[in-house]
């Protein structure tokens, strides 16, 4: 990668620089029949917005459609930069090295990582391509911000050509124990590669001490505390600090819309429509082998058939929103719960009554607070997850302290919302009676525990979560050892 610098650069004037997998646009045409942009909806420009807008703020990623060179843009005060990705990069970086090796690797090898060279390959092109991108709009001294576990190389990258930078990186996924990190073949160039930012976040302390240690272990990095520093003989002298910063939600916006008559009354409307049990429960989850979608399902399917709840006062609205539908794994996952379903409904279902509702579909977010709303109880029942916002919008979408949170113990959310009834999906008989427990709890203990976890997300919102990771980066002496 050439040196490029402001100098060299004429677009090199951006002080502020997001770079992730995706851009926060989506193609539209409008009413006109001419193609346009669309903000994404999503947690991470949300919050990122307001920091956009106060400086010059360039965000770099992937426009969506493969071979397609396009220019820069500008939409909503931002400055996209758009990354080309061939259908061959869709393969081998995104749905091979990404979501074949780095994602089941990090989520505790649920399904078993595969390692292809030319897979490994070509995440490194594609790494190069989003690092070179940065360095056409980078301004001296620019803040950084990469995110993900596609980008994971970006930050040395960037760190080997500008040194000037301050960089940060987030992970937005677990990150894994070093005894199961070292299958990782490419191990040190991943760990070098995050080493390159002054900053890399996790969602839980659990996950940037497995970083911190897994430095230690491949790397000739001298680790002290949550930080460290490589060996004299490394290129590269900046130290790195690994924290944990829980992201979070917009929970002001989610709290508002819950108030709206509008979507109250899809939300009557939705329990209506299922016979109006006594108790709605609910799954909102992408399609991945991580969320215990499975789990949930046997649980529940027990649970009407030991009658421990009655299948005609009980309906469960499971959303299982399209996910990955090119990989095999993803395709076997989709097949064996449908065949769940259509069990759990040929056995259960009455002409009058309605015990699973199955929704293969994405939602967009008004519809989604009518089902937080409409939902007595909502079953989160992850084997491993980040974070799961879903959790943080059920609680923000119920101000009025109605309704109960049953929350696996592995995810981050588990951490912040110690209120929920919490459960460890690979115990089913335990998870069977967290639920029934949580369909039976008082209104007033509901209340007692959605008030406090509802609290905490008012006082921790996503806004929050950037300015504060930001205040650290900007803490930081980049330059100390350079």
């Amino acid at each position: 990668m050439s040196q490029q610098t402001p100098e060299h650069a004429p677009d090199a004037n951006y002080d502020f620089i997001v770079v992730a997998n995706r851009l926060p646009v989506d193609r539209i045409t409008d009413p006109d029949g001419r193609p346009g942009w669309r903000r994404s909806p999503g947690g991470l420009v949300t919050a990122l917005e307001p920091i956009m807008a106060a400086s010059t703020g360039a965000w770099v990623g992937w426009h969506g459609a493969t071979d397609e060179e396009l220019e820069d843009f500008d939409k909503d005060e931002i400055h996209m930069v758009p990354v080309s990705l061939s259908e061959e990069d869709l393969e081998l970086y995104y749905e091979g090295f990404s979501n074949s090796t780095l994602w089941p690797l990090y989520h505790d090898v649920i399904v078993p990582p595969e390692y292809h060279r030319t897979w490994w390959d070509n995440y490194k092109k594609v790494n190069r391509r989003f690092a070179e991108a940065v360095l056409k709009v980078a301004a001296q001294d620019a803040t950084v911000w990469v995110h993900d576990y596609q980008l994971q190389l970006v930050p040395k990258m960037l760190r080997e050509v500008r040194p000037d930078l301050r960089i940060g990186f987030f992970n937005h996924i677990p990150f894994p124990a070093p005894g199961l990190f070292a299958q990782l073949p490419w191990r040190r160039q991943i760990l070098e590669g995050l080493a390159g930012a002054d900053l890399v976040g996790f969602q839980r302390e659990a996950d940037s001490a497995n970083f911190i240690r897994s430095l230690r272990r491949y790397t000739e990095y001298s680790v002290k505390g949550h930080e460290a520093t490589p060996d004299a003989s490394y290129p590269l002298r900046n130290v790195c600090r690994a924290a944990a910063h829980p992201i979070s939600i917009n929970t002001a916006q989610v709290a508002e819309l819950s108030k709206d008559p509008e979507i109250q009354e899809r939300a009557r409307q939705i329990r209506e429509g299922l016979g109006n049990p006594k108790t709605v429960m609910l799954g909102v989850d992408r399609l991945d082998y991580t969320k215990g979608i499975r789990h949930r399902l046997k649980a529940y399917e027990e649970i009407l058939s030991d009658k421990s709840l009655q299948a005609g006062d009980v309906c469960l609205i499971q959303v299982a929103s399209p996910s990955r539908e090119n990989v095999d794994r993803y395709i076997q996952l989709r097949n064996q719960v449908e065949l769940m379903v259509g069990q759990i409904t040929g056995q259960h279902d009455t002409l009058s009554h309605t015990t699973l509702r199955y929704l293969h579909h994405s939602y967009p977010m008004r519809e989604m607070i009518a089902m937080y709303l409409a939902a007595d109880v909502l079953l989160v029942t992850s084997l491993r997850d980040g974070m799961n916002l879903v959790a943080k919008e059920y609680v923000a979408a119920h101000e009025n302290e109605r309704g109960v949170l049953v929350l696996s113990e592995f995810t981050g959310a588990a951490d912040q919302l110690t209120q929920a009834v919490l459960v460890n999906p690979h115990d089913i008989d335990g998870m069977k009676k967290k639920i029934v427990q949580a369909v039976n709890m008082s209104e007033t203990e509901q209340a007692r525990r959605m008030r406090r976890m509802y609290r905490h997300l008012q006082d921790n919102d996503v806004v929050g979560w950037s300015q504060k990771f930001l205040l650290e980066l900007a803490s930081i002496n980049v330059h100390a050892t350079t």
